[in-house]
This record gives C-alpha cells, structure tokens and sequence, in this order.
C-alpha cells in the first residue's frame, strides 16, 4: 500500500473520482495548469484534458455560482477555492442557492457539488490566510461541512463527498498537509510516512459521512476535536497523565451524536477544541449538544480551548493557537486539579 501526505491523498481520490465518473470535473484559481497553490489538483489536467481540470478566473462568487448550474444539470463539480479566507464572496450563492436548491424544488433538483479550500493557522498566514469558517457553514440548512485529520481519511471522505448528493462544504486543514502537528511548533515537523494513517490506498473506497472516529481511548475526560486539533488533543492526552479519550469527529454536519454521547456517558467530562474564535464558534453547538443529552453523566462544567476573538495576529500566532499546554490547563480544570 502506498504512503500518501494529505495532499497525494487528496490528489487521488480526484484521480480515481474523475476517471471513474465522466460527470466528475474540477476547477479553481490556479487548479488547472499549475496544479493549484498546494498542489492538489497537480497532473490532472494532463491526464483528463482541459474541460475536465480548468483555471477559473478570479471570482469566487463566480465559480460557485458556475459550479451549482453544473451540479443542477447533472455534473459533479470539484470547487477550490485558494483560501477559506477567500470564500466569502461565493457565501450568497452556497447559502441562498446551493443549500435551498433541493428544498426548493421539492427535491426535483439536487446539486452535488464539492467546494474544497484549505483552512486554518499554524503556517504564519496571518489574518488574511488563516481563518477557521466551518462554523457559518454548520449553520446553513443544506450544507455538509467534512474536516479531515489524515490521509487517509481525507480521501475517503472526499470521495464520499463527491459521490453525495448535497453540497459539501470540504475544510482542509493546511497545517497538516505534509505531517500531522501536535501544537509543539518548536519540534522538528514529523512528515507523514512515518505515521500509519499515511497507508492510503489507491483506488476508490469511502469513510462514510456523519461517521466520528475515537482515535485514542480512555476512561476520564473526553476530548471532542477535529481537523489539526485532533493531533493537539492527542498530544494534550499523552502529555498529561490523564486518561482522556479523543475523538475525531470527521464531519461536523452531519454529526455523529451517538459516538460523542457514548464517550460523555463513559467519563463524564468533556473538552472541546476548535482553532476558530471562541464566540458561536462550532465548539458552542458541541457543548450544548453535550448539555442537551449527557447532563446527568456530567461531573463538571464543559471546557471549550479556542482561538482568540480577534483576527488571526501574525506576530502572536502561537499564542492565538490552542496548543497542547491551554488543552491541558482545561482537562485539569475539568478534573478538579487546577
């Protein structure tokens, strides 16, 4: 089986995706001929032809929008948008068009449409190249939002992705593309062949939708994460000396209710960490998920690590990050030990 990084990852599934289902296209700012800005499209305009991997030009209200007529007359376009920072403008026609097209025409009419673009901090992006959106998109009825934290599962929910029929909002998490990132940025950056979520296969297979992972086991506190976070609990877990369970939650809509019920009940503490602002950011709706369904398990307050509301600062990049040592002060916090 061959060692994939994310990007290699993301790379075939398209591969597969597009030589699988003639319907199957992909386009974006700088995703034909170059291959895109990480290069995850690269190859596959030589391989599928130019009306199958094209350059856009540079309007993201422009390309969704071209993507939904394609994706309501049968096609099932790939979308990349350089940035999540830069999707904004294509925000109207993803919440008023995409999202309300199947309820609107009382399911005559579906669009199944991808947009992927990668997201989040830890790279010195700065405000303008590290932002965490998945919140506005949980919120719009219509949507799927998928947030992958390995190779391998970055390409079996991308395949899934494309294959459902709903648009699927795809946040790929930038800081993980060539190795997974505990939140030491002051350790060497491990890359991914040394890690077994890097045994990809190459042809097609599914890590179905709404599908939550437990990624470590344990019996005291739970930790609910995804994308790069999922690494940062992991270590936060290791380092410790608490028995903490984390769980991948993979796809924030749908969400996997039961697994994070299953595990709340077991510990009876939870620790929620998102890179994105703290203020309605997702790890809100977690916790009140958690309230709603786990109250009488609970032995303590839930604890949310976030970012800061602020933009992303450049110069306080690490400490706007939610590292390992802020995830251990809230399991402390959550277990009576600070």
């Amino acid at each position: 089986m061959p060692t994939m990084n994310m990007i290699q990852a993301l790379n075939s599934a398209l591969d597969v995706m597009m030589t699988r289902d003639p319907n199957v296209l992909t386009f974006g700012e700088d995703a034909g001929y170059f291959g895109g800005v990480f290069r995850v499209t690269e190859g596959l305009q030589k391989k599928h032809g130019l009306t199958r991997c094209f350059d856009s030009p540079i309007s993201e209200g422009g390309l969704v929008a071209a993507a939904i007529g394609m994706g309501a007359y049968g096609l099932r376009p790939v979308v990349e948008i350089q940035f999540a920072d830069y999707i904004y403008p294509g925000f109207d026609q993803l919440v008023s068009e995409a999202a309300r097209i199947r309820y609107r025409s009382a399911g005559d009419f579906t669009v199944p449409m991808t947009v992927r673009t990668p997201y989040g901090g830890g790279i010195f992006g700065g405000q303008t190249h590290s932002q965490s959106p998945e919140a506005l998109f949980a919120h719009v009825a219509g949507l799927k939002t998928v947030i992958p934290s390995t190779p391998y599962d970055a390409k079996g929910l991308l395949i899934a992705a494309i294959e459902d029929d709903d648009p699927v909002i795809f946040l790929e998490p930038k800081r993980i593309y060539n190795g997974p990132f505990s939140g030491h940025h002051d350790q060497p950056v491990q890359p991914w062949s040394k890690f077994p979520a890097s045994d990809v296969p190459e042809g097609h297979y599914v890590v179905p939708l709404g599908q939550a992972a437990v990624v470590r086991a344990g019996s005291e506190i739970t930790l609910l994460a995804y994308g790069t976070m999922v690494h940062v609990a992991k270590a936060a877990a290791e380092e410790s000396g608490i028995d903490a369970e984390v769980i991948d939650l993979r796809t924030i809509v749908p969400l996997d209710l039961a697994t994070i019920v299953a595990s709340v009940e077991k510990t009876g503490r939870c620790v929620i960490l998102h890179e994105a602002t703290r203020t309605a950011g997702f790890g809100a709706e977690l916790a009140a998920v958690v309230q709603e369904n786990c109250f009488y398990h609970l032995e303590a307050p839930i604890e949310r690590v976030t970012g800061w509301d602020t933009p992303y600062p450049h110069a306080f990049e690490w400490q706007y990050f939610p590292g390992p040592a802020r995830v251990i002060e809230a399991m402390r916090r959550a277990m009576g030990k600070s």
